[in-house]
This record gives C-alpha cells, sequence and structure tokens, in this order.
C-alpha cells in the first residue's frame, strides 16, 4: 500500500542541486508521521562505455565525496528538461571523446529508499569508437584507465572504486551480459 502525503514543507533548497523537505506521511488509515524528511539532489546519468575491443573506459579522479581518487565511469548531472538518454550521450562525449554505436538503457534507481536522494539513469554504450578529444571542464582532472572486465573486477575487490553508484552500474552491466547469454 503507498503511503500518503498529507503535507510537504520546503526547510533548506540551493537550486539546482539539493532540496530538503518536511512531510507529513499517512502510512495507514490513523498512522501518521509528521516529520518525515525528503532529500531531493539532481538526477544523473552513468555511462558503462564498451570499446570496440571488448575493453572499458574508465576514468580515475579525486572525489570529494570519499576524499581520494577513485575510479568510475562517465556520469553527470541531467540538465532540466533533457531526457537522460541525450544526457548520458552528452556525457559520454564530453568526459571521454567517445560516441557509441549503441546505447543500452540498464534502469533508473533512487539511492535512498526513503530519503530517495537522487535517481540515477544507467547505460551501457557498446563498440565505443574515439570521435574527439575529451572536454571534461574546468573542475574535473581525468585520468583514463582502458581496462578489461577482469581488470575492473580486480579494481572492484581492491576498493578501487568509491562510488556506490559507479559500483551498481558496473552490476547493471554484468546482469545485462547474464541475460544476453540465456
Amino acid at each position: 500500500m503507498a503511503w500518503k502525503t498529507l503535507s510537504s514543507t520546503t526547510l533548506f533548497e540551493r537550486a539546482p542541486y539539493l532540496k530538503v523537505r518536511q512531510e507529513t506521511i499517512e502510512l495507514r488509515p490513523g498512522e501518521v508521521i509528521d516529520d518525515f524528511y525528503q532529500v531531493d539532489l539532481r538526477p544523473f546519468v552513468l555511462v558503462v562505455p564498451v570499446l570496440e575491443d571488448g575493453r572499458f573506459q574508465l576514468i580515475e579522479q579525486y572525489k570529494h565525496g570519499p576524499r581520494r581518487e577513485v575510479l568510475g565511469f562517465p556520469a553527470g548531472y541531467i540538465d532540466p528538461g533533457e531526457p537522460p538518454e541525450q544526457a548520458a550521450r552528452r556525457e559520454l562525449l564530453e568526459e571521454t571523446g567517445l560516441k557509441p554505436a549503441r546505447l543500452l538503457p540498464l534502469g533508473s534507481y533512487v539511492d535512498n529508499g526513503n530519503q530517495k536522494g537522487c535517481t540515477g539513469h544507467y547505460f551501457a554504450a557498446l563498440e565505443c569508437c574515439q570521435v574527439q578529444a575529451p572536454d571534461p571542464g574546468d573542475l574535473e582532472d581525468f585520468h583514463y584507465l582502458t581496462l578489461s572486465d577482469k581488470e575492473v573486477d580486480a579494481a572492484l575487490a581492491h576498493g578501487r572504486f568509491g562510488i556506490i553508484h559507479h559500483v551498481a552500474g558496473w552490476g547493471l552491466y554484468q546482469s545485462f551480459l547474464r541475460q544476453e547469454a540465456r
């Protein structure tokens, strides 16, 4: 049974990045929680780029959340009004200079089951080829790695991924491969 939102008050907002709301929620008839908090962060895309030779393009960079250099895949915010697939192609091109022969949606998920957080839209970019030099922007300092699937798994096992969204992207891609093998 879906919960019913009786009221919602914005407590803090720094558009377009963050909004914190306090909601009054009815769980079941007569059972009400009057201080249920929601956090709205910008939606994002994450792309697992598979090169024409079957290897994967990864990015190593400092991320302030985990406060260290981590491995990950191209990712970024969706612009207001921009469809997720368009954002995925844009981010892939900006961050790596790659263009896919095929872009496969892997699913969309929120990162917190109760407070929401942000919604991630995951994609696999298949048979990518280099069409231009990367242009990730002035705030991002990237190092690029081209890894086999076994090397990606080893990097994951050694804690080189510091952000769960990138781990989820790899897991969604692996699930896609298992389904394709059936």
